[in-house]
């Protein structure tokens, strides 16, 4: 079973937007809980960027290249955190990953690439 799974990534023009999700599914997310939970970036060659986390108590963090362009959320009932992306950039093209952090266990998804074309 795969503990976080990502969905929604794509092709999309620069400007438009699009919306990732993850899903964390597995008995120790529902005995222990999430703490945070967040989206990381990375392209070939690079390392992997942090995007935006947030916290079981729904404080955020962005890193400043998409501030007040992307919105995290998370639905704490269904252990899923969202990423909002909006005017989206040549830039912003990489694979997104999902993690989420169970005390000091960290979790990651398989990664769900996005790509904005010029």
């Amino acid at each position: 079973q795969v503990p976080l799974v990502e969905s929604g990534g794509g092709l999309v023009q620069a400007g438009g937007s699009l919306r990732v999700s993850c899903a964390a599914s597995g008995s120790i997310f529902r005995i222990f809980g999430i703490n945070a939970m967040g989206w990381y970036r990375q392209v070939p060659g690079k390392q992997r960027e942090l995007v935006a986390t947030i916290t079981s108590g729904g404080s955020t963090n962005y890193t400043d290249s998409v501030k007040g362009r992307f919105t995290i959320s998370r639905d704490n009932a269904k252990n899923t955190v969202y990423l909002q992306m909006n005017s989206l950039k040549p830039e912003d093209t990489a694979v997104y990953y999902c993690r989420a952090d169970v005390g000091t266990l960290v979790y990651w998804g398989q990664g769900t690439q996005v790509t904005v074309s010029s």
